[in-house]
Parts: structure tokens; C-alpha cells; sequence
């Protein structure tokens, strides 16, 4: 286990009924997200002082700091943001790091399941091409970015698989 078992059950029934609310309703309620982010400071702070505070900071805010452009160019919404900012509170910097790029690759296959689903794979990765063109050659130049495929799902089950991933699957340190 890659953080303490307490810390990663908790971090774990954040992400769980995070997920459950983005399924049911579409949208992660503040509630949610700032309990998570605020008590996951406290308690890495209570059991660790600076030193905690520091690494649940810097774990929430390597969140923010990776997503917050997908948020400013309309490819994921706020709250998916807010949540795993708090998920990287409970993580602290280096678990949430490996929680952010497991996230990532689940959210591509869910993404892959929901256009195959909707019959939209094809718009999809032609879209997925231009995005990547774009961020590779125009992102830089002022080229405008091009649109996205709007396949759209609740975010907060990739971030369960990946904080799953994050918590259990061993991750070699150089």
C-alpha cells in the first residue's frame, strides 16, 4: 500500500461517494469536495505537522496545477478538478501524482466505452487527432484549439479507478 491504510480507506470513500453523486446527478457537490480537501489538510497535519500540511498542500495543488487548463479550455468540469485536488490532499504530492496519470488513462477508456457506446468512435479519435496536433504544434503559436467531441462522463469513476491504482498497485521509485 502506497499511503497509510487509514489515510487510503478515507481517500477512498471520498472518491466512492464522489462517484456515486457525479453518476447519480452529473455534478460533485462542493460539500464533497471542500470536506475532503479540508480535512485531509487537518488530518495530514495533525499526524505529521509542517511536514504533513506541506505534502497534502503540495498534493492538492499539483492537482489543480495539471487540470486547471483542462478546466479553463471546457474539457473537464470544476468539480472533477476540486476532487481530485482533495484526493491529492489525502495522497499527499508523490501518490497523487501516480492517482492523476491512472485517472487519466481510465478516463480514456471510459471515454473509448462511452462513444463506441453512442456510436461515436469514429468523430472521437479524429478529434482526439486534432487535439493532439493542436497541443504539439499550435498550442504555443496562438493557433485556436480545435473542438472536442463532447463524449461527456462522470469523471468521478475514472478518479476512483485511478485513486484504486494509486493506492494498491506498487509503484517503483528510482
Amino acid at each position: 500500500m502506497n499511503v497509510m491504510p487509514g489515510c487510503a480507506a478515507v481517500t477512498l470513500l471520498w472518491a466512492a461517494a464522489a462517484g456515486m453523486a457525479d453518476l447519480r446527478t452529473r455534478h460533485i457537490p462542493n460539500t464533497i469536495t471542500g470536506a475532503a480537501l479540508l480535512s485531509g489538510l487537518i488530518v495530514h497535519t495533525v499526524m505529521a505537522g509542517t511536514t504533513g500540511l506541506w505534502d497534502a498542500g503540495s498534493g492538492a495543488l499539483w492537482m489543480v496545477a495539471l487540470l486547471l487548463p483542462g478546466w479553463l479550455m471546457g474539457w473537464m468540469g470544476g468539480g472533477d478538478v476540486k476532487l481530485m485536488a482533495a484526493l491529492g490532499a489525502w495522497l499527499g504530492a508523490e501518490t497523487a501524482i501516480v492517482a492523476l496519470l491512472a485517472t487519466l488513462i481510465a478516463g480514456g477508456v471510459i471515454a473509448a466505452i462511452v462513444a463506441l457506446w453512442r456510436g461515436t468512435w469514429r468523430r472521437s479519435i479524429e478529434s482526439t487527432a486534432r487535439l493532439a496536433t493542436w497541443l504539439l504544434v499550435g498550442a504555443g503559436a496562438g493557433v485556436v484549439p480545435p473542438e472536442t467531441s463532447h463524449v461527456r462522463f462522470p469523471f468521478a469513476l475514472a478518479a476512483l479507478a485511478g485513486t484504486l491504482v494509486a493506492v494498491f498497485v506498487r509503484v517503483p521509485r528510482p
